[in-house]
């Protein structure tokens, strides 16, 4: 990592007997400002509290600097470059975890709506006629009841995707599949 070395070279340029402590300091100013610079578009949308958590500490440095005390900025490097490095593995953790529930999302899409639909089907079939006799009335009620809440939480897993959130589609995706795949078998509807 970029900010990483050029901290690290900061604070060694320190040790190595610099006769002032300002330029060092700067540098690590700089480095961290960088960073988190070139961290910060994924970080909004995918780490905003540790985003929120670097821009202070850097906020909290650059103070430091502007009052001289280039000792207090040289000693919050290690946290600075810890503070990056979890806000770095947080958002590429996060981007995984979107990149696997889109994929999910996906196929969940494909699937779904013809278990709903089908399941719409079998209830407009049976609702204009006699219930067969593995079938009861209350069964068959709870069934209609459930199949206005599936298409909801549908319509939500639907527009958290629209608006970005996989994983949140993707979680409301399953139990979509897992509720319908029970009321399918309440109303003898056979696996496709």
């Amino acid at each position: 990592m970029r900010f990483m070395i050029c901290v690290a070279l900061s604070v060694g340029a320190l040790l190595a007997g610099c006769a002032s402590k300002e330029e060092p300091a700067r540098q690590v100013v700089a480095s961290a400002d960088a960073a988190l610079n070139e961290l910060r578009p994924d970080a909004v949308k995918y780490a905003p509290d540790a985003l929120q958590a670097a821009e202070s500490s850097i906020a909290a440095a650059r103070h430091d600097l502007e009052k001289k005390k280039y000792q207090d900025v040289l000693s919050s490097a290690p946290k600075l470059n810890e503070q990056l490095t979890t806000l770095k593995d947080t958002v590429v953790a996060r981007q995984t975890q979107n990149a696997a529930a889109t994929h999910e999302w996906e196929e969940l899409s494909e699937e779904v709506p013809k278990l709903v639909d089908a399941i719409q089907v079998r209830v407009n079939t049976l609702s204009g006629s006699r219930l067969p006799k593995d079938i009861d009335k209350q069964s068959f009620e709870t069934a209609k009841s459930t199949l206005s809440e599936m298409k909801s939480l549908w319509a939500e897993a639907n527009a958290a995707f629209d608006a970005g959130n996989a994983t949140e589609a993707a979680d409301k995706g399953r139990r979509v599949q897992a509720r319908a795949k029970e009321v399918s078998q309440q109303l003898g509807i056979s696996a496709a």
